[in-house]
């Protein structure tokens, strides 16, 4: 089980591995990362029905954190409404959210090769963060038809 999600969430943030896909492209740069990291900050700013690819992105960093931190035990009241917050960004903070979403995959990533027979709790934190990061993905590159 490990061994699906991993994979899994290696295609939705770093892209499928070889010529074959499980459902993003079958091409370089397809997931979360090599979307995002194609667009300007000016691009991530721009609103697209209310809401910037910067929001979308620092949401889905948000949402990878709050899970890691249930998969630490530490349970705590998630204020999601302040992940949406984020409007227009500067270079900066732009590249902070970026390295915020890959430092939580990263955190993410661990958690699953550290637990060898995953509790059914944790597989379903886990297929979780796996689908909501999935649905942000395609809301992204959605948005990217708009602002390019």
């Amino acid at each position: 089980m490990n061994d699906g999600i991993m994979t899994l969430l290696s295609e939705t943030f770093e892209g499928p591995k070889g010529n074959g896909s499980w459902f993003t492209e079958s091409k370089p740069g397809s997931g979360l990362f090599g979307t995002i990291d194609l667009l300007s900050t000016e691009e991530a700013s721009v609103l697209v029905e209310g809401v910037t690819i910067a929001a979308h992105t620092d949401h889905t960093r948000y949402h990878l954190w709050a899970n890691n931190q249930l998969l630490e035990g530490k349970e705590q009241d998630f204020n999601w409404e302040e992940s949406w917050k984020i409007g227009a960004v500067g270079n900066d903070e732009w590249e902070q959210i970026k390295n915020g979403l890959h430092r939580e995959y990263l955190k993410m990533s661990e958690h699953i090769s550290e637990e060898k027979n995953l509790k059914p709790s944790t597989a379903t934190i886990l297929i979780s963060a796996l689908a909501h990061a999935a649905y942000h993905l395609g809301a992204i590159r959605q948005m990217i038809k708009v602002v390019k």
